[in-house]
């Protein structure tokens, strides 16, 4: 056996792993001492004020977080002490990461990650801390407390936390309901055409494409937010792609795959059907990036086929994602190269639409996760019938190699912008040789596509462009039909759109109410004569298949 001498530091406390790790730590992200310093004076004044409150000895803070607006939260004197300590500590964890000295995508991290423990560890989550829980547990002889079990055992088998009454809806039945008709369907897509309810319609069709992360019937969720609906309305042939929620039988399909049998095919078939050369376009988030590439593919073979083009809350220039940015670098999407793209050792596999929808679930924790965790759970409180909530949580799978090449040539490499980067479709592709009119439209409250980022668009084509700005979010600021009379949106007296957004920001004026009848007005200037409305969908090619909505859209993830 060999021996060791007396100085020697035993195998197991090997010195050298232990500098390496204080030098990789060294690298870590660090807050100034001074910055520290400060933080900790602030809590500490804070902290003592809140324990004097609770003695009697000052004033307690007012319950502003709705968390702990009950009022069982104000007399119980230990909870309310607690819901202030945890919303001290939550602050002074926010300012500890604002002040870590990092690149910024770094920070935005380290941010987001103490977001999501700090809303996690709220006392309201958890039955114990709860008093309001407690209390209803108690009035109802737990009651409460059984609806909740039962209803935590409902979402288990569901696989995902309930954000509505999902038996209330059905679709086609009451959400999905203008009717229309499927007059084509392929692999990807069911492209559907409504019935006119007018005499007479624009000569120009009207084509869709939804995004493909989403179903379509965000788009017409019920008759009076519905804009494809609001579309037929105003005189215009309308036209929807539906696409597919893919299974195993399509995990292969790539993102050319999704624009030239998707995007182009849809094109085609609607030019066939109405006999018009050029068509107006619509694309709506990620349906507008894939709608963008087709024409492009289509500008490159010589073809100019949109007599207009509307972008929903799209991104094109990816130099800001949003939040969605701190889950892109190039580990994360080799990883998933690895796991779901086409040389993954099981070969191509599908991203599952719950992954999706929990992820963005997560950007709003609060709202779309722990409120419904401590109503459904805690309180027994069975969710509302909320339309727009059950559309959220009817999920959708993409292909991973689709999957992948998004990820890593836009988010990553946002190569998109860049004229003759990528090749689509076997086409150098260039924004700015798609040649229409284009109406940009971003919401100012979007945490997915930042209104900056969707209006960086205008400045990747080269024709006659409008942007407006409407109030709100992602989905909300979008589906805002005019009768509402809600929110307000921004238009600039100035045709000029200079590079920098905030710029176009400072010259634009608030008007009242929805964007919607701004963009309808644009649209009809670019859609053609009246003429009569057809008395049946389709044309002796394209025949209807189904009534509308259609199969595709009511297969679940």
């Amino acid at each position: 056996m060999a021996t060791r001498k007396k100085n020697d530091a035993p195998p197991a406390m090997d010195a050298q792993p232990f500098a390496d790790l204080m030098q990789q730590m060294a690298h870590l992200p660090q807050i100034s001492p001074a910055a520290l310093a400060e933080l900790q004076a602030d809590y500490l004044k804070q902290a003592t004020a809140l324990w004097n409150a609770s003695l009697g000895q000052g004033e307690a803070p007012a319950a502003t977080d709705r968390r702990f607006a009950a009022p069982e939260w104000r007399s119980n004197p230990a909870a309310h002490f607690m819901s202030q300590l945890y919303l001290l500590n939550g602050r002074t964890l926010g300012k500890m990461a604002e002040q870590v000295e990092a690149d910024d995508k770094t920070k935005a991290r380290i941010k987001f990650a103490v977001q999501q423990f700090v809303d996690a560890a709220s006392p309201s989550n958890f039955l114990a801390l709860n008093p309001e829980a407690q209390k209803l547990a108690l009035d109802s002889h737990g009651e409460t407390l059984a609806r909740g079990l039962q209803q935590l055992w409902g979402d288990v088998q569901r696989g995902h936390v309930s954000q509505t009454d999902e038996s209330a809806f059905e679709v086609g039945r009451n959400v999905a309901t203008t009717a229309g008709s499927v007059v084509f369907e392929n692999a990807l897509f069911q492209l559907i055409e409504y019935a006119p309810l007018t005499p007479q319609v624009h000569a120009r069709p009207f084509l869709l494409v939804p995004p493909c992360i989403n179903k379509f019937y965000i788009l017409d969720l019920q008759p009076d937010n519905s804009l494809i609906r609001y579309a037929v309305a105003e005189g215009h042939r309308v036209f929807v792609v539906s696409w597919r929620n893919p299974d195993e039988s399509v995990k292969h399909l790539t993102w050319d795959d999704y624009v030239e049998q998707g995007a182009i095919q849809a094109i085609r078939v609607v030019q066939e059907i109405s006999g018009q050369e050029r068509i107006n376009t619509l694309g709506f988030c990620v349906g507008g990036t894939i709608l963008a590439c087709g024409l492009a593919v289509l500008a490159a073979r010589g073809e100019q086929a949109a007599a207009s083009l509307t972008l929903l809350t799209t991104l094109l220039d990816f130099a800001d994602n949003g939040i969605l940015d701190i889950f892109v670098d190039e580990a994360s999407v080799r990883l998933r190269e690895a796991t779901l793209g086409p040389e993954a050792h099981n070969g191509p596999q599908l991203l599952h639409g719950q992954e999706l929808a929990t992820t963005f679930s997560f950007l709003r924790p609060n709202d779309l996760v722990w409120n419904y965790v401590v109503g459904n759970y805690l309180k027994g409180e069975a969710p509302p019938a909320f339309d727009l909530l059950y559309w959220n949580g009817d999920s959708t799978n993409l292909p991973g190699p689709m999957y992948c090449w998004y990820l890593r040539h836009t988010y990553l490499q946002n190569e998109l912008k860049q004229p003759g980067k990528l090749t689509v479709c076997g086409e150098k592709l260039d924004l700015s040789a798609i040649d229409c009119p284009v109406y940009i439209y971003g919401s100012r409250e979007d945490h997915i596509v930042p209104w900056q980022a969707a209006y960086r668009n205008t400045q990747l084509f080269k024709g006659k462009r409008r942007f407006v700005m409407g109030a709100s979010g992602h989905i909300a600021g979008v589906i805002n039909p005019p009768a509402k009379g809600k929110r307000s949106h921004w238009i600039s007296k100035s045709a000029a759109l200079p590079a920098d957004p905030d710029a176009w920001l400072q010259g634009a004026t608030e008007h009242p109410g929805s964007w919607w009848t701004d963009w309808s007005a644009w649209l009809a200037s670019h859609a053609g004569v009246k003429k009569p409305a057809p008395k049946t969908p389709g044309n002796r090619k394209f025949k209807a298949i189904e009534p509308a909505p259609g199969r595709y859209v009511k297969v679940k993830a």
